[in-house]
């Protein structure tokens, strides 16, 4: 009997686009079981990919160029946008601040500043909403630098205006939001791929500043300083979303009034994915690492809980599996390429063939 397979993973960041995973796990799966249909959905989640994924999914999207903005480290880099039908714009905050940019880690003093560049040439190329993917980014700046390059300036107590970076937040004293653009008429909707808020235990410096170079020491420094920044903006900084991005999430519902939403869903929706799960027997799903941030607003967790709504049995294929998950009260297949290329190494210096090989073990797995 031949089956109905929807393939949606999200890309393997650094490695891989979530269309050329997409490709190897179907070229994979084909190899074992030829007959069977298969959609191939690829996705993100508001982190790096975004821009790849909107653009397949909308037609009449163009590729927009920002020219040179300040990367995350202060040195330029490439800017892009995605301009819709409508008046729309789409910006990635990782395609500008992403930490892949970085040439080494700096936790304390990495900005946004380069998003806020882009957004401002979406702006004045006359988008009239924006989309902002937040995720990957290097810094945990609350946003500020993204926002200082819209006009608002942050100063400390003798006047003068702050260096970017988190660290320095920890001296904010005021904010001057005259010079400020105001958000667009359309509004801002900010894609989020955790439910994070942005202090605390479960918050942006917490959870997410270790991977951005930060020690026990700059975590609490950051997290304090973000505290700072919560004091004197405003806001509500318990808003799920609002630690994505280094609390880039927390920055823009301050001071722009943007809405956060879910990113996997938000572009799930855009993709048509919905539709494409109904009537399939299995979800086949993917991304770099799946471990328990994966169950918090990433591609993959907000899936298993589309797979378990539908009645489809999914599936995982990793570079790394650090977690388990259930569905439907089975626990979810799943598929590390360490294991199977017997290496770390072995797995990322060939992540195509590998992600074949794995898409392989699925058919034999779940048609068997």
């Amino acid at each position: 009997m031949s089956l109905s397979i929807v393939i949606a993973p999200d890309s393997f960041k650094g490695s891989l686009s979530a269309r050329d995973v997409a490709d190897a796990i179907a070229a994979g799966w084909r190899s074992v079981r030829p007959h069977d249909s298969l959609t191939l959905v690829p996705q993100a989640d508001g982190g790096e990919g975004t821009l790849d994924a909107v653009e397949a999914a909308v037609p009449g999207s163009v590729r927009r160029g920002a020219g040179l903005v300040t990367g995350p480290d202060g040195r330029p880099t490439p800017g892009e946008w995605l301009e819709l039908p409508g008046g729309v714009a789409v910006v990635e905050l990782a395609q500008a601040s992403g930490l892949p940019l970085m040439r080494s880690l700096d936790p304390l003093g990495a900005t946004t500043r380069g998003l806020g560049e882009v957004i401002r040439a979406a702006l004045d190329a006359g988008a009239t909403s924006l989309v902002i993917g937040l995720g990957g980014s290097a810094s945990t700046d609350g946003g500020t630098g993204a926002l200082s390059a819209l006009g608002l300036r942050l100063t400390d107590a003798a006047g003068a205006t702050l260096a970017d970076g988190g660290a320095a937040l920890a001296r904010l004293a005021a904010v001057d939001d005259a010079a400020l653009i105001p958000a667009p008429p359309g509004g801002v909707l900010l894609l989020s791929d955790v439910t994070a808020p942005l202090l605390g235990p479960a918050g942006a410096a917490a959870v997410f500043g270790p991977q951005k170079g930060a020690g026990p020491v700059e975590v609490a420094q950051l997290d304090a300083a973000l505290a700072t920044l919560a004091s004197v903006l405003g806001g509500d900084p318990a808003l799920p979303g609002t630690g994505a991005a280094g609390g880039t999430g927390y920055g823009f519902e301050a001071a722009w009034g943007a809405r956060i939403e879910s990113g996997a869903d938000y572009l799930a929706g855009l993709g048509g994915l919905g539709a494409a799960v109904d009537g399939a027997q299995v979800l086949l799903l993917g991304e770099g690492r799946f471990d328990t941030q994966s169950l918090g607003g990433k591609v993959v967790g907000q899936l298993l809980q589309r797979a378990e709504a539908h009645g489809v049995r999914p599936g995982v294929i990793a570079g790394q599996v650090a977690a388990t998950a259930v569905v439907g009260g089975e626990p979810v297949w799943t598929c590390a390429l360490v294991d199977i290329a017997g290496s770390l190494d072995a797995a990322i210096a060939e992540p195509a063939h590998w992600l074949r090989e794995a898409g392989a073990a699925a058919a034999r797995h779940f048609g068997g």
